[in-house]
């Protein structure tokens, strides 16, 4: 089973790198198929292969011998280790389903907002409603509103900090999409970890933030994939971190 779940990830994971690749340039996802972006070499299915057919063609098109990004195997090998990682921790559950969900969000999110500073809304707007649904399915209507509650309190506090942020500096301090993303972290992990997802994201950027201002002299940096990686990271450990949280909060 394992295996499987890990072979799905890297399917899925080849299908998010066209998402969010394409999606951002209003592309479609489904015409043309794939080919090679530099000569327009239409792949053939043995080029197509997650994963392995990057080994096998030794990372250059197999036309115009130009080198392949290194993101589309990386996203493909991220997808399937997510998606093994849900596995292990939840197995056939209805949190390893909601986990598949927030671990397509963070593969998008990290080929879009790294390569276009952009996090999409339609994944979002689709992984918020599947979330919704499987939590009504399994559960009821009440846990469906306590989500969107949670869901809000978080964007909202995202909102605030972003407006904070801008009249403090000035400028733009975070993208909309960030503002966005914080609500399916509130629908997933509730209003506390949720609460967290913000910290853990700024302590998770913080680094390379520092290192492209001293650097590149920049100050400007796709904050998605960090959000995304903190929410998911709270998800796959969320009573650890809510052991953690009240331990700071008993201190105090």
């Amino acid at each position: 089973m394992e295996v499987l779940v890990f072979i799905t990830g890297l399917m899925f994971g080849s299908f998010y790198n066209v998402v969010g690749l394409r999606l951002p340039n209003g592309e479609s996802i489904v015409w043309p198929g794939s080919h090679c972006p530099k000569c327009n070499h239409k792949l053939s299915w043995y080029e197509n292969i997650p994963l392995f057919s990057y080994l096998f063609l030794d990372g250059k098109c197999k036309s115009c011998h130009e080198p392949i990004s290194i993101m589309y195997p990386l996203i493909e090998l991220l997808t399937g280790t997510l998606f093994l990682i849900s596995y292990l921790i939840f197995g056939l559950t209805e949190n390893f389903i909601i986990g598949l969900i927030l671990s397509s969000l963070v593969s998008i999110i990290f080929v879009s907002d790294s390569k276009y500073m952009l996090i999409l809304d339609s994944p979002l707007i689709i992984g918020s409603i599947l979330i919704l649904l499987i939590r009504y399915i399994n559960h009821g209507i009440t846990p469906v509103w306590q989500s969107l509650l949670s869901g809000l309190l978080v964007f909202g506090l995202m909102l605030g900090l972003m407006l904070f942020g801008n009249f403090i500096f000035k400028k733009e301090t975070m993208g909309g999409g960030d503002i966005k993303l914080s609500f399916v972290a509130g629908l997933a992990l509730g209003p506390i970890l949720g609460t967290f997802y913000i910290v853990l994201g700024a302590f998770l950027a913080f680094p390379y933030a520092l290192y492209i201002t001293i650097t590149k002299k920049e100050n400007m940096l796709p904050f998605g994939p960090f959000l995304a990686l903190a929410m998911l990271l709270i998800y796959f450990n969320m009573d650890k971190f809510l052991d953690f949280i009240y331990y700071i909060l008993r201190l105090k």
